[in-house]
């Protein structure tokens, strides 16, 4: 394959695996247990997920180390682990893509609040930060995605920590908007606006929304995105928002909604569509076929 920029560069959509997290609830986690943890307890489980997703057209494979910084795993008792935990993951992708697919680092919040708001400096969770993508670098991932922020600092922070060991390293930095009646904001005030300059600022490549959203309030977010960056998008909805039905978690909007709406991302001009909360490789499989319908892969 051509690297992953120069693929977006190109004008090619790539398509995105889906979720990873409610995967694994529905086969091996206990409620509230990290889904880091599964990285070395159920490895079997974690390759035939990201097999799946392989299986299914994704172009890319994100690891499952959203939440593998080590501030993040002390909150799960982890943070012994770190180093096996965010090298044994990629190693599970790689594994899975087996050159079909790109191999991408997922990077989430830390679970602390920066000062003057919460007790966690910058230096410490940029230092945090900083440790979980030295490993993730060396493994040889082919973009770093940072996903799920709330806070442009802490986003900020994990861009520039990837810059200062990689300069070249793609950067994928995404987002998490509610709507409110005066437009989209994050729970700590974010504009879209704001997320557009300031991510690109801090130095990344693409940006976006993942999570917290069906496809067609993503659509909103997409455009508004479109209207203050020239920079590639990159959109990654929840199959819709979760209920709770008999005890369970379930997602109402169904592989044929998500890509049939998931057209009007393609309209805005969006690089990468992948999914988030909810979604599963039937919903990544409607999706490669839609985008197939509107343009040739190319790889």
């Amino acid at each position: 394959m051509r690297p992953f920029l120069d693929r977006i560069t190109a004008g090619e959509v790539l398509v995105g695996d889906g979720a990873m997290g409610t995967m694994l609830l529905e086969r091996v986690l206990r409620p509230g247990e990290s889904p880091e943890s599964a990285t070395c307890a159920h490895t079997d489980v974690l390759a035939d997920i990201a097999e799946r997703y392989v299986e299914a057209g994704a172009d890319l494979i994100e690891s499952n180390t959203f939440g593998a910084s080590p501030l993040k795993l002390a909150l799960a008792k982890l943070d012994d682990d770190v180093a096996a935990v965010n090298r044994d993951a990629v190693r599970i992708a790689r594994n899975a893509a087996r050159s079909r697919a790109h191999v991408v680092a997922s990077v989430g919040p830390s679970g602390r609040l920066l000062q003057p708001y919460g007790d966690t400096a910058a230096d410490d969770m940029q230092r945090s930060f900083h440790t979980q993508l030295e490993y993730l670098i060396a493994e040889g991932v082919d973009a770093i995605f940072v996903e799920t922020m709330v806070d442009l600092a802490e986003a900020t922070l994990v861009i520039r920590a990837a810059k200062d060991i990689d300069a070249a390293i793609p950067i994928a930095a995404m987002m998490t908007f509610d709507p409110t009646p005066r437009g989209f904001y994050t729970v700590m005030g974010v504009t879209v606006a704001a997320a557009a300059a300031g991510l690109a600022e801090a130095g990344a490549d693409l940006v976006g929304s993942n999570c917290g959203n069906g496809v067609e309030q993503m659509i909103g977010i997409a455009t508004e995105f479109r209207q203050h960056t020239e920079l590639p998008l990159v959109m990654q909805p929840n199959a819709g928002l979760p209920q709770t039905r008999t005890g369970r978690v379930v997602y109402d909007e169904t592989p044929e909604m998500l890509a049939s709406r998931a057209q009007e991302l393609l309209d805005i001009g969006v690089s990468v569509i992948g999914g988030c909360c909810g979604t599963t490789p039937d919903h990544i499989r409607a999706l490669r076929r839609m985008i197939d319908g509107h343009s040739p892969r190319r790889q």
